[in-house]
């Protein structure tokens, strides 16, 4: 839904941005491509994106991205799951993660 919505709208109905990228958002379950050596150990999803810790401690989001909440240091979107290299830099490890509307609050 985008905000004001009460019904969910077609991907016609979309509204148009001249730099905004179009994520696809399902509301069914599909398969996404990590890395193969990488393990799950914990997922969350927000209204418009999705967060999961490996059993390493690294952190991947993919999604909406309009306020930050991806972590990637900028406001891009993105279909397909990409590394938060901050915490990677910092010599952090993400323990758990949960994503609340246009948030994403990370346990390091």
């Amino acid at each position: 839904l985008f905000p004001g919505d009460a019904e969910p709208r077609s991907p016609q109905e979309q509204p148009a941005a001249e730099d905004a990228a179009f994520i696809s958002i399902q509301a069914f379950p599909a398969l996404l491509d990590l890395p193969q050596e990488l393990e799950v150990s914990a997922v969350s999803c927000g209204s418009r994106h999705t967060a999961v810790v490996t059993r390493g401690g690294e952190l991947y989001t993919w999604g909406w991205g309009k306020y930050g909440q991806l972590g990637h240091g900028d406001d891009a979107s993105s279909d397909h799951p990409r590394r938060v290299e901050y915490l990677a830099a910092e010599g952090l490890r993400a323990e758990e993660v949960v994503c609340g509307p246009w948030t994403t609050y990370v346990c390091v």
